[in-house]
């Protein structure tokens, strides 16, 4: 227990939080949305819809004959355990880095989970202008996508020692 408290571990109630948010929000597309577009209109350039990705982002290996499921949770798998690795590594002052590891993680298990459990990601936010739509994504790929930023961001930063 000592070394979640000196740690970036710490961090991890952050990724649980994710992993709840995107589970609750799936399981509640699939039982109130019906399946496919347009699904619910909230603005005029916002829809709820309930679809499945058998890929990755965009669709990314949709096509394929089912291997990608493992593929992808493995490789979810790898990554969890790798930050995991990064984050218990960090000083115990450290907010930004650990924060932006455990919203890449929370995200990565939230799809990991739709794949062993479903066989597919539920995808459900579907932004659009017009007739063009933004590839429909889940709360997983938001928590994925600004962690990633994060690091990004950290590693522009000119000091280091903490954050």
């Amino acid at each position: 227990m000592t070394m979640l408290k000196e740690t970036g571990l710490r961090w991890w109630w952050l990724a649980i939080v994710a992993i709840l948010l995107d589970q609750v929000t799936k399981w509640l597309t699939i039982a109130y949305l019906d399946y496919g577009y347009p699904g619910v209109e909230i603005t005029p350039f916002f829809n709820l819809v309930h679809v499945y990705n058998p890929g990755a982002a965009f669709s990314f290996l949709a096509d394929q004959g089912g291997w990608q499921r493992w593929f992808f949770a493995g490789l979810a798998t790898a990554v969890t355990v790798l930050l995991s690795v990064w984050m218990a590594k960090l000083p115990r002052a450290a907010r930004w880095l650990p924060a932006a590891y455990a919203l890449v993680i929370g995200g990565a298990i939230g799809n990991v989970i739709d794949r062993l459990v479903l066989g597919h990601v539920v995808d459900f936010l579907d932004f659009y202008v017009n007739n063009w739509h933004w590839p429909a994504f889940n709360l997983a790929d938001s928590f994925i996508f600004i962690g990633a930023a994060m690091i990004i961001i950290d590693s522009f930063k000119k000091d280091k020692p903490h954050d």
